[in-house]
């Protein structure tokens, strides 16, 4: 039962770690802007990591997919200079000749500075902290699954059968074992079958 509980708050608190993680993780992506070189990556949409039998980790995967189609298409729809303003066109089909004369000055003379966005150093280090704390989980996940498979075997190597004793019990399952010795002594006869 120990063991069992154990398992079960492990699963829980992985799966409460990976949901703050993602969050964070989308909150983090969305701040960035989509470069060029970000867009070329493709994700493999398929991989294990992205199945998973959370309905809301699958909506946030869900979310992120649309995300990042969306920003390879405006990558992709941005990554050449815009076309030049054909004016005269706009003089044809306009009555305020002087509002286009105006606009076209503006363009002519206007120089604005050229906009970067750099990935800053907090959020960089931020980042990695992420990274490296996925992977202590990681590694964690790694020994939990290769606790729970040393389990699965000792636990087919004892099955309980018609030639099973309860010496053989005991010995298998001392927790267990442990908790009736506890009941039997403190006469709690049936301290799981009635409420008190």
């Amino acid at each position: 039962r120990a063991t069992k509980r154990k398992h079960h708050a492990t699963v829980s608190s992985r799966q409460e770690n990976t949901k703050i993680f993602l969050t964070m993780s989308f909150s983090g992506t969305v701040r960035r802007v989509a470069t060029r070189k970000l867009t070329q990556r493709s994700i493999d949409w398929a991989a294990p990591v992205f199945k998973s039998g959370d309905h809301e980790l699958a909506a946030q995967v869900a979310r992120f997919r649309a995300w990042a189609g969306a920003a390879e298409s405006m990558a992709e729809k941005y990554s050449a200079p815009p076309a030049p303003i054909d004016f005269a066109k706009a003089k044809e089909s306009v009555r305020d000749k002087a509002l286009v004369e105006a606009l076209e000055k503006l363009y002519a003379t206007s120089t604005p500075p050229a906009e970067v966005h750099e990935w800053s150093a907090e959020d960089q280090a931020d980042k990695a902290q992420q990274i490296e704390d996925a992977k202590g989980r990681l590694s964690f996940t790694q020994e939990m699954i290769e606790e729970t498979e040393a389990e699965l075997e000792f636990l087919r190597a004892n099955r309980t059968s018609r030639e099973t004793s309860g010496n053989d019990l005991k010995e298998n399952f001392p927790d267990i074992a442990e908790e009736v010795e506890t009941e039997v002594e403190n006469r709690e006869w049936f301290k799981d079958t009635l409420s008190k």
